[in-house]
């Protein structure tokens, strides 16, 4: 197990600390509603993560993801094709970024999140989690990566919940911060949003990747 959840690791951590849904986080704790809509946000992301690693994780074992403890050839295609997609989406993100003095743009979600109630807010968090393509490859990279190991169905779900754990840091890291720092909250979170959001392009387009081409190699290497 301990081999699988090192091989997804990255993932997690690219997953965790992907810049917009951290965004979307801090924009709900400063809404009225910040009490029930941030923690709401943070319910739908973690079953958008595990609907998507119950879906993988059965897929990628359905169809023979592991061949005797090792990749069998459509779980290397499936990587090779995550792979491949994770670098389009880095080449994408890169030339997004925003040039020097130019404001970047956010999704337009953001701007109605004060009107946003604790189901739109936990709606919100499985969008961001399960459907949103960077990381729902992510997602479904940690599955193909479990899936052909020759972990049983036990160790799999744990490898696939430690995968989810880590996704989870970056966006439960505000609602934290919010519920235990008190008035100091608002100045440390919105400094954490104006640096996200100016960085947002450049950190995902190397993580993205960095990541794509670790599941290409993996792919390609068997």
């Amino acid at each position: 197990m301990r081999q699988a959840i090192g091989q997804i690791l990255p993932m997690a951590i690219a997953a965790g600390i992907s810049p917009i849904p951290i965004i979307g986080v801090v924009l709900m704790l400063a809404t009225p509603r910040a009490r029930t809509n941030g923690p709401a946000l943070l319910v739908g992301w973690v079953f958008g993560l595990a609907v998507v690693g119950v879906v993988g994780l059965v897929v990628a074992n359905a169809a023979g993801a592991s061949d005797n403890g090792a990749a069998s050839d459509g779980a290397n295609t499936t990587q090779i094709v995550l792979g491949a997609a994770l670098i389009v989406l880095a080449l994408r993100q890169w030339r997004k970024r925003p040039k020097a003095g130019e404001e970047p743009e956010m999704p337009k979600w953001m701007t109605a999140v004060d009107h946003f109630t604790p189901v739109k807010a936990a709606g919100m968090g499985v969008v961001l989690s399960a459907v949103n393509p960077k990381n729902l490859i992510l997602a479904l990279g940690a599955t193909a990566t479990i899936g052909a190991t020759n972990l049983s169905g036990v160790d799999q779900a744990i490898a696939y919940a430690v995968f989810a754990v880590i996704a989870t840091i970056g966006v439960a890291a505000p609602v934290v911060i919010f519920f235990t720092m008190g008035d100091r909250a608002t100045a440390v979170l919105d400094d954490l949003k104006q640096w996200l959001a100016h960085h947002n392009a450049a950190i995902m387009a190397v993580i993205l990747l960095v990541i794509g081409g670790k599941l290409l190699g993996q792919g390609i290497a068997g």
